[in-house]
């Protein structure tokens, strides 16, 4: 049901992106925003600090999140070890095309970010520009049904992380490990996120996205050091293959990740701070103290 369901908002999205593009073109050669479709000043402007570019990704890399959500789904894929890599390269590379070209021909069509009435709202705004009120109806109506399948999506691939580690003894296993009699899902999983997502309702976007990106940032750190140590470090593969693959893209992802997470704003630094100390101490209880070893995911295959 959920992947029929995304399927069909993924139609509409992919839909209203096509007639955006194609009416902002139209203003554009018309002589709107920059008059021209060629324009380096979409992706670096000389005027602006480079500081601006840097804080901006910090916060905008919670829209390119979820693009590995799809490996929480290897148990009920067919073939995983060969579709799930290939949904994840997929989602990645659409993904990123899909944002690049939405951004490019907004900034052409309205370059001066300081002239919107309200910045929260430039979207809207750059859709009444090329488009009128007809199609920011059109706008509002994907907009709700994309956040409608979002929010699913990101249910699902939560509450299969969190129903593994129940499992497998490293959150309690009689809640998290627990599934459905009937449809075979981890439902308590899936009340326990939806119930956190009510706090939308009192949390502002920014706080929420900050936070978030605090813990992509160090998860994706830890995930590039992990690689050097387990490929290049503990099986030796240091050929000069093995040196690019293992070391140096790695080594880059993690400088990116602690760039960008010193560049979060400073509630996303405590509240991110807490959340890992929280961690930290539940490892304690978890280990005795750092006694014993953490249980350890089973990725044997033997529970499919």
């Amino acid at each position: 049901m959920a992947t029929k369901t995304n399927a069909l908002l993924t139609i509409f999205s992919l839909l209203f992106i096509a007639i955006f593009i194609g009416l902002s073109i139209r203003e554009i050669t018309g002589g709107a925003g920059t008059g021209t479709l060629w324009s380096f000043e979409s992706f670096y402007n000389t005027n602006e600090p480079f500081s601006f570019i840097v804080a901006g990704a910090a916060l905008l890399c919670f829209s390119f999140l979820g693009f590995d959500s799809a490996t929480t789904f290897a148990e009920e894929t067919v073939q995983p070890e060969k579709n799930i890599p290939r949904a994840v390269y997929i989602i990645m590379f659409t993904g990123g095309i899909l944002f690049i070209a939405v951004s490019y021909f907004a900034h052409n069509v309205w370059p001066s970010y300081d002239t919107f009435t309200n910045a929260d709202a430039a979207a809207s705004e750059i859709i009444t520009f090329v488009g009128g009120k007809t199609f920011v109806t059109f706008f509002l109506a994907v907009y709700g049904l994309t956040a409608f399948g979002s929010a699913m999506s990101s249910q699902a691939s939560a509450s299969r992380v969190l129903y593994a580690m129940g499992r497998d003894g490293q959150l309690p296993k009689k809640f998290f490990g627990a599934l459905h009699k009937k449809y075979n899902t981890p439902v308590n999983n899936i009340l326990l996120i939806s119930g956190f997502s009510l706090l939308a309702l009192v949390l502002s976007l920014t706080l929420v996205a900050s936070f978030i990106n605090f813990g992509a940032f160090l998860a994706f750190t830890c995930v590039n050091l992990s690689v050097i140590s387990y490929y290049f470090i503990k099986n030796k593969q240091r050929s000069f293959k093995g040196a690019v693959l293992y070391l140096i893209i790695p080594l880059i992802g993690s400088i990116l990740d602690i760039w960008l997470l010193v560049n979060l704003d400073i509630h996303s630094k405590v509240l991110g701070g807490i959340w890992f100390t929280l961690g930290f101490v539940y490892l304690l209880f978890l280990t005795k103290g750092l006694r014993k070893s953490p249980p350890e995911m089973n990725l044997s295959g033997e529970h499919i």
